[in-house]
C-alpha cells in the first residue's frame, strides 16, 4: 500500500468543485477531485453510494440513472437508488433508515440532480458534507451524505416541479453517463490503493 496516497485534502480540494460535464477532461477530473476526499476517509468506514430522484421526472431521474448504470457495472461498493427501485421524497426517510441500518458506520456519497443558475447549466458539482434533497423544489427532506455529486440540470427559481419534468432527457443522460464513468474510476483506484477497504467490501457481499 502507498502510505503516501492517505494525505489530509488541501483547502483547495475541500472547497465545492465545479465542471462543466461536456470538456473533454471531466472524467479525469471528476475522478482525481473524489479521490482527493476518499483516499482520506478512515479504512473502516464502507463507502456507500445512494442515488436520489424519480424515474417520473426527466430532469430528477439523473441519481437513479447512475445508481442503474454503477449497479450494472460493478458490485463493490453497495448503490442504493436506481430507476427499477429509486429513492425520492415520499421513501426517502424510510430509506435512509435502512441504510444506517444495514451499513452503521458507512460513509455515503450523495448523487442527485439540481437546479441552478443558466450558465452553470450541464456541470457536475461536487462537495464535501449533504445535500438536501427537495430544496430546489421547495420540500424539507433529511440531508443526506457525507459527501455529494450534484448535476445541474436546468435553471433554479421559477415553477421547478414544472422546469424539472421538462428538463432535455438527453442533457440528462450525457451528465449521468459522465459521473458513472468517474465513480466507477474512483471504485477501481481505491480497490488498488485500500486493499483492507477491498476485502470488507467482499466480506460485507459474502455476508449478504
Amino acid at each position: 500500500m502507498d502510505l503516501s496516497l492517505f494525505r489530509l485534502p488541501s483547502k483547495k480540494e475541500i472547497e465545492p468543485f465545479k465542471i462543466d460535464h461536456s470538456l473533454p477532461k471531466t472524467i479525469e477530473e471528476v475522478e482525481k477531485r473524489m479521490l482527493s476526499h476518499l483516499l482520506n476517509v478512515t479504512l473502516s468506514k464502507e463507502i456507500i453510494m445512494v442515488c436520489i430522484g424519480s424515474d417520473r421526472s426527466t430532469g430528477d431521474c439523473l441519481g437513479p440513472l447512475v445508481g442503474s448504470q454503477l449497479k450494472s457495472i460493478s458490485s463493490s461498493v453497495p448503490v442504493y437508488g436506481t430507476l427499477e427501485d429509486p429513492i425520492h421524497a415520499v421513501n426517502l426517510e424510510d430509506k435512509l433508515n435502512m441504510i444506517h441500518q444495514q451499513h452503521p458506520h458507512s460513509y455515503i456519497i450523495a448523487i442527485d440532480a439540481c437546479l441552478g443558475q443558466i450558465s452553470s447549466i450541464g456541470h457536475i458539482i461536487i462537495g464535501q458534507g449533504p445535500i438536501k434533497p427537495g430544496a430546489g423544489v421547495k420540500k424539507k427532506l433529511p440531508p443526506v451524505g457525507h459527501m455529494h455529486i450534484t448535476g445541474v440540470v436546468n435553471v433554479a427559481g421559477f415553477m421547478e416541479i414544472f422546469v424539472l419534468q421538462n428538463t432535455r432527457l438527453h442533457l440528462v443522460i450525457n451528465i449521468a453517463n459522465v459521473i458513472s464513468e468517474s465513480l466507477i474510476r474512483v471504485i477501481h483506484q481505491l480497490k488498488r490503493s485500500t486493499p483492507s477497504y477491498t476485502s470488507e467490501i467482499l466480506d460485507h457481499e459474502t455476508q449478504t
